[in-house]
């Protein structure tokens, strides 16, 4: 490991660094609309890429590790914990089922990318298990996926390039779609119209600091939400251990096993799967907690800050274009199937995109998509509806890479 600047072992440095760095994309991105436009994840990406290239931090660091173990794993159940199960079919019924069908899409886009693509991209049967599962949930089963298949840093590094630089080329796309005359004739755009009766001034405010609006949050809530998922989190490694070490996996062992092995023997699924239970038993605990999902997206600006530091760029160059191409694939298919079943079941343009959106891009950023347009009446449901990508991606993205990993 090269000479840096701040050493390997300068661990309550490091933690400031990646903190801090966290910290300033976030307030970046809910103070400039150019950041906005970025996203704070790619901020806290490229400017921890320039902090390792540059030989100010190092690559490697135990600082790193406890981030992967400790940090990424605590921000899935605080993203999850506002899910409210019952309001989703509710109050939501129609987004839920284009954005299911949407799901499909991003499954069929994968199969084709993979099988497109698997003779030049290294370790793609992995990588289709991420791209899949984040492309139906969002940042939080990216991260789950890649600490699941403990993917290299570079090529995870690569991938998140790739993956931002699409979502940001798709939310253009997104912005454009309700312009285009052709494709606005032959759906029915009733809140698109009703935001063009009644246009005012007050439209044009920031994004993302609009959405993560200032709430009441009390010292009790703070605590609650992190000591129970600290709770699950622990409670979910001890499960999969146990069954890790019950069921026969790797090459010896069969397709169905090896599945098995990969869904209930694996801590970010089993969390995954404990945390929906303890939504549905326990509603009301979990409705009354406040902040966690704001302290859960702060984690995961952690998480991208830290996956940007073994990123070479000289392999960011050769092999993010591929990367990019794969992801394109994905969510072109995404995109046409999800218009196509909107038409077959006579959804609104509007909750087509916006379900699009929330597969690719998550529901933080359809939120935000609908917040853009003025869709005000829609901001909720396609938050509600988004999360459940949370709870199924992994799932999807674990069925896929194990099934591609018997090709490669």
């Amino acid at each position: 490991m090269k000479e840096t600047f701040i050493q390997a072992d300068d661990t309550i440095t490091l933690w400031g660094i990646i903190i801090i760095w966290a910290s300033v994309s976030i307030f970046l991105e809910q103070r400039y609309s150019w950041a906005s436009k970025i996203t704070g994840a790619i901020i806290a990406l490229v400017g921890a890429m320039a902090l390792s290239n540059f030989g100010i931090i190092p690559t490697e660091s135990s600082v790193y590790d406890a981030v992967w173990s400790v940090i990424v794993p605590l921000a899935i159940p605080l993203l999850l914990f506002h899910v409210n199960i019952k309001k989703i079919w509710k109050e939501s019924s129609r987004l839920l089922i284009i954005f299911l069908l949407s799901s499909i899409g991003t499954v069929a886009g994968t199969i084709v990318a993979f099988f497109t693509l698997r003779n030049y991209i290294p370790l793609l049967d992995q990588l289709s298990g991420i791209f899949s599962a984040t492309y139906i949930g969002g940042g939080v089963n990216f991260a789950a996926m890649a600490a699941k298949f403990d993917t290299p840093g570079e090529i995870i590094s690569a991938a998140v390039v790739a993956d931002n630089l699409m979502m940001a080329l798709l939310f253009i796309m997104l912005m454009a779609i309700p312009a285009i005359n052709f494709i606005r004739k032959r759906y029915p755009t009733p809140h698109i119209d009703e935001v063009e009766q009644n246009k005012s001034a007050d439209d044009d405010k920031t994004l993302a600091e609009s959405f993560w609006k200032r709430k009441e949050v009390s010292l009790k809530d703070m605590a609650l939400s992190i000591g129970t998922a600290f709770l699950l989190v622990v409670v979910s490694l001890k499960i999969a251990d146990f069954f890790a070490g019950i069921i026969p996996s790797g090459e010896s062992a069969s397709f169905f096993y090896n599945l098995l092995n990969g869904i209930i023997g694996d801590q970010y699924l089993v969390l995954t799967t404990l945390t929906f239970i303890a939504l549905g038993v326990f509603p009301n605990y979990f409705s009354n907690l406040n902040g966690s999902q704001e302290i859960g997206t702060y984690l995961i600006h952690i998480f991208f800050v830290v996956i940007g530091i073994p990123a070479s760029i000289t392999l960011i160059i050769n092999t993010a274009p591929l990367l990019l191409v794969f992801a394109f694939i994905i969510v072109a298919i995404n995109l046409v199937l999800s218009l196509v079943f909107g038409k077959l079941f006579r959804m609104s343009l509007e909750e087509i995109l916006l379900a699009s959106n929330a597969n690719i891009g998550g529901p933080t950023t359809a939120a935000a998509f609908a917040i853009a347009k003025g869709w005000r009446q829609l901001v909720g449901p396609i938050l509600i509806v988004g999360t459940l990508g949370y709870i199924i991606g992994n799932y999807i993205g674990t069925f896929l890479a194990v099934w591609f990993g018997t090709m490669m």
